[in-house]
């Protein structure tokens, strides 16, 4: 087992170096380091050997280049073995504990205004190769690149007479491949995202930092944890500023990542409500209140434990009507009155989410999707449409607010699992059909559902996520007097479908845009 003699520290995130630095000192561990963590180190009052002294060669080009030398890579690469008679007769000695983190390109890039010139001097040379060094012959070094590992390390010091054992070694030298991993996936997905041509990549690499472990999964069998990708995710579930409640289940975020996804693309103020993935209800109103209202009326058996997401400041009112009507798991918002968090404070299992604003429904983003073996990768489906893009194929044109209300479930219905069929007037969705291997399964059950909440459909506007294969949906809604139907056309026998429509007297939209979700 090799003692500890040499370490060298060099490190962007400076926390607790100091404190850990006099600990190793103590032990009669020789202290190396470079720049600014050398200062930190001598400002402690303790002593400290330059790399330019070890290198014989001073920092150049303003730091970027420092370590990349024989006396430095020499001294963590070779084996104490075979390699002691090359690295005597180069007079390298080695260093056993390597401490590093790297240039902050992460929160460089994060920071709004930052320049491609700084981005671009925040890529770490040195670091990266270093610890790959380091990781690579940990049979003799260890390398620490997370400053919360450091009591442990000094733990395991004292209590092995100066020495890291070989499966701490090995623990160490993962992590560190996942860091530079990580920081040169970072890397790539700001360059791709700044700078791409749009074409998908020929390699993907991703970057996941572990964001929090959570309870379970899907089910209590299962390990889960949430892991956030790198870059800024405004009004996003991974910022939020959570005021009150338990921590977040795996269902808890999987559900209102959905219903913030839903409320961002609508206008404000709106409220939806998601249960289990799907909205069970979502109204856009002249106040929040008004579009809750709306969205609650659509299923309130449905909403019974399940997660609202509003796109709007809730106020004390609004808040105590919510906590007094209904049981839920989580509410989000932009933000929240001073009155609204004391009424959810007397609920204090409710989750409590502060958002901030939600940013652009638009902005682009790819999905990735596990597969045994692969993953699936597209683009987030953010696809809208626009009046010059309606086509009115039915021989009865829309009126004003039949065109309004198709529009309004347009909105709604990219966000409903397929087969996908939703009936909706002013503002408010009044049946959802989510999920059924039949498209007109999918029609019925939004009628039932609307008929439970004592809910007319008559006159509404009916959306399907994606074309009618044949004319059985339209004849389901118009025996529910459904007025407008909005769909991408496409099918074979699309004709058929017109006709039937035709034959009802219900007007017909076909958008050309098709939105199944899975």
């Amino acid at each position: 087992m090799t003692r500890i003699s040499r370490a060298l520290i060099s490190v962007s995130d400076k926390t607790g170096v100091a404190g850990f630095a006099r600990e190793l000192a103590a032990l009669g561990i020789e202290l190396i380091s470079t720049g600014g963590t050398a200062g930190v180190l001598r400002e402690a009052g303790l002593s400290v050997t330059d790399v330019s002294d070890i290198t014989g060669f001073p920092e150049i080009m303003d730091g970027r280049v420092k370590t990349l030398h024989p006396a430095v890579h020499g001294a963590l690469l070779g084996r104490r073995d075979i390699d002691a008679a090359v690295m005597g007769q180069h007079g390298i000695r080695p260093i056993d504990l390597l401490v590093i983190n790297l240039y902050p390109f992460e929160a460089t890039v994060a920071r709004q205004g930052a320049s491609r010139e700084e981005a671009i001097e925040n890529i770490d040379i040195g670091g990266p190769a270093m610890i790959r060094a380091a990781a690579k012959n940990h049979a003799f070094v260890a390398v620490v690149v997370d400053p919360a590992d450091y009591p442990a390390i000094l733990a395991e010091l004292r209590d092995r007479n100066v020495t890291v054992g070989e499966d701490t070694r090995r623990r160490l030298a993962r992590k560190a491949f996942a860091h530079t991993a990580c920081y040169d996936a970072t890397i790539w997905h700001h360059l791709e995202m700044t700078e791409g041509d749009g074409a998908l990549p020929e390699r993907l690499p991703v970057a996941l930092r572990k964001h929090e472990d959570l309870r379970y999964g899907e089910n209590p069998h299962q390990r889960a944890a949430l892991y956030r990708q790198p870059g800024r995710r405004p009004g996003s579930l991974l910022g939020a500023e959570q005021h009150q409640g338990k921590p977040l289940s795996f269902n808890n975020i999987a559900d209102a990542d959905a219903a913030i996804e839903c409320a961002r693309a609508l206008p404000a103020p709106a409220c939806v409500i998601v249960k289990h993935a799907n909205p069970c209800g979502v109204g856009v109103g002249t106040t929040l209140a008004e579009g809750y209202e709306k969205a609650y009326a659509t299923d309130p058996e449905s909403a019974f434990g399940g997660v609202i997401a509003c796109n709007a400041e809730v106020d004390g009112d609004l808040a105590r009507t919510i906590s007094a009507r209904q049981f839920l798991e989580v509410i989000t918002a932009p933000s929240f009155t001073a009155e609204a968090l004391a009424a959810f404070a007397r609920k204090p299992n409710v989750r409590v989410l502060g958002l901030g604003p939600l940013g652009d429904p638009a902005a682009p983003a790819l999905r990735l999707q596990q597969v045994e073996g692969g993953v699936l990768v597209q683009d987030k489906d953010a696809a809208t449409v626009t009046f010059d893009q309606l086509r009115v194929v039915s021989q009865r044109a829309p009126t004003p607010r039949e065109l309004e209300d198709a529009l309004f479930a347009w909105r709604v219905i990219r966000f409903v699992k397929s087969n996908a069929i939703i009936y909706c007037r002013d503002g408010a969705t009044l049946g959802v059909g989510a999920g059924q291997m039949s498209r007109v399964m999918s029609a019925r059950i939004a009628a039932w559902k609307a008929a439970e909440a004592k809910l007319d459909i008559r006159g509404a506007a009916m959306a399907s996520d994606a074309f009618f294969p044949f004319r059985d949906g339209i004849d389901a809604a118009a025996a529910h007097g459904i007025a407008v139907v909005i769909q991408p056309g496409g099918s074979m026998r699309d004709a058929e479908v017109i006709a039937a429509a035709d034959a009802h007297g219900m007007a017909m939209i076909f958008t050309g845009v098709r939105h199944f979700r899975h």
